[in-house]
């Protein structure tokens, strides 16, 4: 089979391999869809802290189930699934206390540990989640950044009848923007500079988008909600301009999630969010209950993930859809790698 490897940064091959056997208790998938993330970009261009070359990316997966390793039940050859990509020791306090997404030696498919892009993966039989025979590859691929938006609105405890800010417009700010609404929000107004990104947003429902090039943030904030403004803002950007607007307009006493990664080392006025008793809180990748809920989202048609996929590429391609993504940045959402192709 042919497995994809980055030898370094903006370099990729293609390997001759050996399609693996499942081992006791593993699951054999072939794999589908892979779709690049903004952390793959970051490998690309050899700028991504925690990754060391050569790596096989891919972390953003669907496939099938092709073979099931010895002791491995309530699986059937042909099922759709998608992987979870955490790699977890088990052992530390976080692992111990069911905060996996936290362990101490956390290791992620793709970055730190061997990832999917395959044309078969061999991988824990836990890490393996169904799809609905009736969800497409497309969509069971954007499952796991849409765990990541699942994961984040419920950090916030239970959004039903709020009214949420997001922050960003890019493929997880839109997705924490459906998945607030589609978990019970009374409206969304979602933020960018790009009119490209807000155009997808409300093409998803959101009820307010503004362009902050445009509209003052404050102003945009108190005529979508009045004077009360938010109960939550998700920070779905992760740089000084959008954190720093967040900490300015939040109501007295509301929460602010950072759900971004952070761009650089935060130049914030953290006199105001003591002022403010502002609750601060941050969001890290997912657990399985919330692959769960990702997909009910998406099954009771409460999410869209369709409009977000930008173009395919067929597996050979890998290298021209990174290209592709860089030139074409603004207008570019979702890329999805056609694996069997």
């Amino acid at each position: 089979m042919l497995q994809q490897v980055m030898t370094a940064p903006g370099k990729i091959e293609f390997r001759e391999v050996e399609t693996p056997v499942p081992q006791k208790g593993e699951v054999l998938v072939k794999i589908q869809k892979i779709g690049v993330c903004g952390s793959d970009i970051h490998v690309y261009h050899g700028e991504h802290p925690f990754t060391k070359y050569p790596i096989t990316q891919g972390h953003e997966v669907s496939g099938e189930i092709a073979a099931l390793g010895e002791g491995v039940s309530g699986f059937q050859i042909g099922q759709k699934v998608t992987i979870q990509p955490q790699v977890v020791c088990g052992k530390c306090h976080p692992c111990r206390h069911g905060k996996y997404n936290l362990c101490e030696e956390l290791k992620v498919m793709g970055f730190q540990t061997t990832g999917v892009a395959s044309h078969y993966f061999a991988v824990d039989a836990k890490k393996v989640t169904l799809l609905p025979e009736e969800m497409s590859f497309d969509e069971g691929a954007m499952i796991e950044p849409l765990a990541v938006a699942v994961h984040a609105v419920r950090r916030a405890g239970d959004v039903t009848g709020q009214k949420i800010v997001v922050l960003g417009a890019g493929p997880i700010g839109i997705l924490v923007a459906q998945t607030a609404k589609g978990m019970g929000a009374e409206s969304v107004l979602i933020t960018d500079i790009s009119d490209v990104r807000l155009g997808k947003a409300k093409e998803c429902g959101i009820d307010f988008c503004v362009n902050t090039r445009e509209k003052d943030f404050g102003e945009a904030v108190l005529s979508a909600f009045g004077p009360d403004k938010a109960d939550v803002i998700y920070d779905c950007a992760g740089n000084n301009t959008t954190m720093g607007q967040a900490i300015a307009h939040a109501r007295k006493g509301s929460t602010i999630i950072l759900v971004a990664v952070f761009a650089s080392r935060g130049d914030l006025d953290l006199a105001v969010l003591n002022d403010h008793e502002l609750d601060l809180n941050t969001s890290m990748m997912y657990r399985n209950e919330d692959y769960v809920k990702a997909i009910e989202l998406v099954k009771e048609q409460k999410v869209q993930l369709k409009p977000l996929v930008s173009k395919h590429f067929p597996f050979r391609e890998y290298l021209k859809a990174y290209e592709y993504i860089d030139e074409n940045r603004e207008t570019t959402m979702k890329v999805i790698i056609n694996v069997q192709e």
